[in-house]
């Protein structure tokens, strides 16, 4: 992604929560070019340009997206459901719910991709078509504006404050590791060996 002026440097895997958030700024991103297509839609073919912002934004939401769900899933919430802190036990209510959000998501996305696919196949999409395209991403940005709200300002502090180092050593890793990045054992020593709380891991 562009870097731009005044934006907040993007995180590395030493800072796993801070690359979740990332994520989070890519799906809105990606979704708001998905949804003005949508809406700039009106039976004419796909430009070049329109036709690469489409093949960007569904190859986004067909693979990085899920990595960033697998993260959260895989290692974000068991680690969290091990604490045995009263604040995280409150917060496990607000991740069934999210996990429920994934799950819906995730279907809503099969059906706009098999959509867009289309929609880069034969450059235009027939009026019905492209009203269901414009229903399921303003279905998506209305389900991410709250589900991105309860995880950038509820639990995703509460997991930055409660797991130990050694914990967050680990997601990094295995979030580096999802995405081919096989980097020195030493890059994640980094967080226990610059905190106190270094802790056996859960996993």
């Amino acid at each position: 992604m562009p870097v731009q002026i005044g934006a907040k440097p993007e995180s590395d895997f030493t800072d796993p929560v801070g690359m979740l958030g990332d994520c989070h700024r890519r799906i809105e991103r990606f979704l708001g070019v998905l949804r003005t297509l949508g809406e700039q839609a009106g039976g004419s073919p796909l430009t070049a340009d329109h036709r690469k912002a489409l093949e960007t934004s569904l190859r986004y939401f067909r693979e990085g997206a899920p990595r960033h769900v697998e993260d959260e899933e895989l290692s974000l919430f068991p680690r969290l459901r091990h604490q045995q802190n009263a604040k995280v036990d409150e917060a496990l209510v607000i991740v069934d719910r999210l996990e429920r959000d994934h799950s819906t998501a995730g279907a809503w996305h099969q059906e706009l991709d098999a959509l867009g696919s289309c929609w880069v196949k034969e450059s235009v999409l027939d009026a019905v078509s492209i009203s269901r395209f414009r229903d399921l991403t303003n279905q998506l940005s209305q389900l991410y504006e709250k589900h991105i709200q309860v995880e950038d300002n509820e639990l995703f502090p509460l997991a930055a404050s409660s797991l130990p180092a050694s914990d967050l050593s680990i997601i990094g890793r295995e979030m580096a590791e999802r995405r081919g990045a096989r980097l020195p054992a030493a890059t994640f020593r980094n967080i226990a060996d610059s905190t106190n709380l270094g802790s056996p891991s859960h996993s």
